[in-house]
């Protein structure tokens, strides 16, 4: 009776509220209301609300965009009678109305999200057995080694921990395969990894065809083991040694629990990072995913396998038939699957593993097609907002997380749509310059400063307006070529141990240029027309600042697609760490200033190091996270720089056995703190007025980066 009570009064009070933001005013009231509630918002972003302050700032924000969405349904579209406008009109007036479903949905999952979880106390006379599953199929073999020398040093005991190497890439199909180079370096490769498996103390396991892509490899997996929990790393996701005593616990406390997810944090920039030169400057893309959204959809028992860096339950994962592969994005699936299936899911906002991201643009567009074409797939074939089993709030999560990847739509009009008034002289929006600074521009100041409230230290909101551009020229095909045939796509690998060895424009990267082009003609047409029809100038201004805006984020994309130079694919953490330095039999002290996948920065101290040159082969050895004996690693000194009896080294791993790589894992992966706080040294939010003036000047730099670029790749030299 009294949730019936709840509910009338909410809908009452939803419908009053409604009924009062929709009535109509002059467009000077308009002006000071939407003054009125900026003033509001600023206030108490400074302030900082949380809890029920929190929800009144995004409730002031909420109003604004309801007087716009009113105004511009009842007063904005043009008449159906002028088809040639009304069309176009309408294409745009849909594209907003899909922008403002999905802030509203945003505002659902995060207006509140879940603190970040206490540490767990774990049952140590009650561990459960773990099977740990490293899905491979084309990585590299040092790659594996130190992925799997880091999950073999999970702190867990020896008899309740089993590490598989699942190989796609040494199927029994690839190796009778009719194409003599793949069945011979399929062969290769399982000889290969499997002496690298023994060395390890690891399980290598393959299977005779490879079918259903990830999802059967991992269900082979789940057919040859034995464990109550199953936790996913990718071949490059090595997990630090505290992973399993950060997640195992939860699963002692609720026995329909199906998941522990925890985020993905990346040792290497992403290519908009590594060619605008932000990685350390600026919070990741993912992070807002991680940071904010997943906390969001665990309040609502909504978060989902992300495919690595999780566990899940065998038992849960039995009743699912194992992992689904229905679309070519499994984790999302299974996890639709179980919690329509009554499991539950927890989020843990810590990052416990460390891993590569696509380094090129092309790899990374590649992998957006696939999440893309995968979640596409899963609206059609499982039907969140219909799927029976599912609460509300899990369909509205569901909902938000597969209808995000329709945003080129949204992007692909909103780019074209300035151009079809100032090129063909198309009205397809109705109202005055007035009007619109009364209802659109405080409609856009709100949308971006809700974006900055909600995910300012994570996501800067120009950022997001340049991941999803950079994205939409190429997801747009890929996302209609699934909606026309939904079981066409196929999963395709994401190569990310790849280096820049020359600065080029991406082989991907010719369209941003001619779309610039066009942009760039269109505010000459605003500036001839402002001049020709001075009686029209406040529209054309306005559809001329939205093209400018447009030329603005296009600009930056320039820098994007232009690919700088960069042999490393990785970026060093400073560890600070105590040695000691072996050199022709004597031992110096040292320590390890900063680390990488491929090697390390040592300072050393010792008189005779002055004979230290490019190429000397030295040694070091330290006390190991694990508590074992002194661990000894060889290295190959790449570069000396000397000051008095002090040696600063760059040095590059030589690995020759498995302990070798046992030890490289543990200075790089055992400790996850370090991520922790690389994490926070980049969560800074400049505010939206400096971000975008930041946002501006880089703009700039990175447009004529980029046109530099074109023009030497045009001319045959490279940039």
């Amino acid at each position: 009776m009294d949730m019936a009570r709840n509910v009338a009064f909410w809908a009452f009070s939803s419908a009053l509220v409604i009924a009062v933001l929709t009535l109509p005013v002059s467009m000077q009231t308009q002006l000071v209301l939407s003054f009125t509630i900026i003033v509001l918002i600023t206030v108490l972003k400074i302030t900082a609300p949380e809890g029920k302050w929190r929800l009144v700032t995004l409730a002031l924000g909420t109003s604004i965009v309801i007087r716009y969405v009113f105004w511009r349904t009842t007063e904005t579209i043009p008449p159906i009678s002028q088809l040639e406008n009304f069309i176009p009109g309408f294409l745009v007036y849909l594209a907003e109305m899909y922008s403002v479903m999905m802030l509203g949905l945003s505002l659902f999952i995060v207006a509140l999200p879940l603190p970040n979880r206490q540490e767990h106390s774990l049952d140590r006379k009650a561990l459960p057995r773990v099977d740990v599953f490293v899905p491979s199929y084309n990585e590299d073999h040092d790659l594996l080694a130190n992925t799997l020398a880091a999950a073999k040093a999970l702190d867990y005991p020896e008899d309740r921990l089993q590490i598989w190497l699942l190989d796609d890439g040494g199927t029994l199909q690839k190796q009778h395969s009719h194409d003599v180079r793949e069945a011979e370096t399929a062969i290769a490769r399982s000889r290969a990894l499997s002496q690298l498996c023994e060395m390890l103390g690891v399980n290598y396991l393959t299977r005779e065809r490879n079918e259903h892509a990830k999802a059967g490899n991992l269900n082979n997996g789940l057919a040859h083991s034995t464990g109550e929990l199953i936790a996913v790393f990718d071949a490059d996701h090595a997990p630090a040694r505290n992973f399993l005593l950060e997640t195992v616990g939860h699963f002692q406390d609720d026995p329909k629990l199906f998941l522990v997810q925890t985020p993905h944090f990346f040792i290497n920039p992403d290519p908009l990072e590594r060619n605008l030169q932000t990685f350390e400057k600026m919070p990741s893309e993912n992070e807002m995913f991680y940071g904010i959204i997943q906390k969001g959809l665990d309040r609502w028992n909504a978060a989902f396998f992300c495919g690595s860096a999780a566990v899940l339950s065998r038992a849960a994962l039995q009743e699912s038939n194992g992992f689904n592969g229905v679309s070519i994005t499994e984790d999302c699936e299974t996890a639709i699957v179980l919690h329509s299936a009554g499991w539950n899911s927890i989020y843990v906002d810590k990052p416990l593993i460390a891993g590569l991201q696509p380094a090129t643009f092309a790899s990374f567009i590649a992998q957006r097609s696939r999440w893309a074409q995968g979640m596409m797939q899963i609206l059609r074939f499982k039907a969140p907002l219909l799927r029976r089993g599912l609460s509300l709030p899990q369909r509205l999560c569901y909902m938000s997380s597969t209808l995000f990847w329709l945003f080129p739509f949204t992007r692909i009009t909103f780019l074209l749509a300035p151009l079809a008034y100032l090129f063909f002289g198309l009205e397809i929006f109705t109202s005055s310059g007035g009007e619109f600074l009364a209802y659109t521009s405080a409609y856009m100041l709100v949308n971006m400063m809700l974006q900055n409230y909600l995910y300012g230290s994570f996501r800067w909101p120009w950022i997001s307006e340049l991941y999803e551009y950079i994205q939409t020229v190429h997801l747009l095909p890929a996302v209609v070529s699934v909606m026309l045939n939904p079981r066409k796509p196929t999963f395709k690998v994401t190569a990310k141990d790849e280096t820049v060895s020359a600065d080029h424009v991406s082989e991907l990267g010719r369209p941003f240029f001619v779309i610039f082009a066009v942009l760039v003609s269109a505010f000459i047409v605003t500036i001839y027309r402002i001049y020709t029809e001075p009686y029209n100038a406040d529209v054309i201004l306005v559809v001329g600042g939205w093209n400018l805006l447009n030329i603005i984020i296009a600009g930056c994309a320039l820098g994007v697609v232009s690919e700088r130079r960069d042999r490393a694919s990785s970026r060093r953490f400073r560890v600070r760490r105590r040695c000691e330095l072996g050199f022709e039999g004597q031992w110096y002290p040292a320590s390890i200033e900063d680390v990488s996948v491929g090697g390390m920065r040592l300072q050393a101290y010792g008189k005779d190091l002055g004979t230290l040159t490019h190429d000397s082969a030295v040694e070091i050895r330290f006390k190991p996270h694990g508590g074992e004996d002194m661990a000894h690693l060889s290295l190959l000194v790449r570069s000396v720089q000397s000051s008095g009896e002090m040696a600063t080294l760059g040095c590059k791993y030589m690995p020759t056995n498995a302990r070798d790589h046992r030890w490289i894992a543990d200075l790089i992966f055992a400790n996850s703190s370090q991520w922790e706080q690389f994490q926070r040294g980049r969560r800074k939010n400049p505010g939206l007025l400096r971000g975008s003036i930041w946002f501006l000047g880089l703009a700039l730099y990175q447009t004529s980066r980029g046109l530099s670029y074109f023009i030497r790749s045009i001319r045959g030299r490279p940039a």
